[in-house]
């Protein structure tokens, strides 16, 4: 009975990860501000009476609560707080597809390379190992100067940049794994190498996963500021968080605001991420057994 008891107490593992999760304050505002992010930029623009797009010449340069213009407006007389969500949409956007790219392709390089390791995986880590010798913004540079800025080849040039890291932490873990009881039945009983790396290995390697993936949104909000304010990014009258800052650098003594908004908002998605992620693995580590 005692046992009984004592068992019922215990919590389950996902229970255990959610309360040192929640313990996790930082972690927890990170959440909620993402969140806050997240249904501004989904949602903001419909609730606005203005247009990202529309100008109107005779409210140029209009400071913070001039009327309906919250945040004040631009050169153009555009709306600053309209093209700040939709700069959030395009920017979030940006973040969460390269970062399922990128966790794509770093799954099925690092799997591979830790599942069958010897020649395979050391050709594998070693292309990962030279990409990763090249900083990632000139790395990044090099690459868009040779194709046409818009969202579509940003996406796929941030996710170019990032896979490196996930596909390291898979290939560390399927190594770990791979000689493991239950994937050495799966093998016995004749699943195929495909089926064991993606059915048996890579799901019980999903914790290290999700934290690199977290980190790589954060990594790639803030790449696509770098490109977009250097102009090889997201191009006008499209809005991104990177190319408003581009364009309010030169109206940074005579009407800060327009770069001030930006910028808090780019501070606001990556730290809030880093945080997220920092707690998600405080809270998916399987040696805290604290529950």
């Amino acid at each position: 009975m005692a046992t009984a008891v004592f068992s019922a107490a215990q919590p389950t593992p996902s229970q255990g990860a959610w309360r040192r999760f929640c313990r996790h304050r930082l972690a927890l505002a990170g959440a909620l501000v993402i969140m806050v992010l997240v249904l501004g930029a989904a949602f903001g623009p419909y609730l606005l009476p203005f247009d990202d797009t529309y100008i109107d010449i005779l409210k140029r340069f209009a400071p913070p609560l001039s009327g309906a213009h919250i945040l004040g407006t631009d050169e153009l007389g555009r709306d600053v707080l309209a093209r700040l969500m939709m700069g959030a949409r395009v920017s979030l956007s940006i973040g969460f597809v390269a970062m399922v790219i990128a966790t794509v392709v770093g799954i099925v390089v690092g799997a591979f390379a830790g599942f069958y390791g010897g020649v395979v995986g050391a050709v594998l880590m070693r292309l990962v190992d030279a990409v990763l010798c090249f900083p990632t913004i000139f790395l990044l540079l090099a690459l868009a100067a040779l194709t046409e800025p818009g969202f579509v080849t940003t996406t796929v040039l941030i996710a170019a940049t990032a896979w490196m890291w996930v596909a390291r932490v898979v290939e560390a873990q399927v190594r770990s794994l791979r000689e493991r009881e239950f994937a050495v039945a799966a093998l016995a009983f004749g699943s195929s190498n495909l089926r064991i790396m993606f059915r048996e290995l890579v799901p019980n390697a999903i914790a290290p996963i999700v934290v690199a993936a977290t980190l790589n949104v954060a990594k790639a909000i803030l790449l696509e500021s770098y490109l977009s304010y250097l102009g090889y990014g997201v191009q006008p009258p499209a809005a991104s968080l990177g190319n408003m800052l581009n364009n309010a650098q030169i109206y940074l003594t005579s009407a800060p605001w327009l770069a001030i908004a930006p910028g808090i908002v780019i501070t606001l998605a990556v730290t809030s991420f880093n945080f997220l992620g920092d707690g998600l693995r405080d809270a998916l580590d399987p040696r805290m057994n604290i529950p």
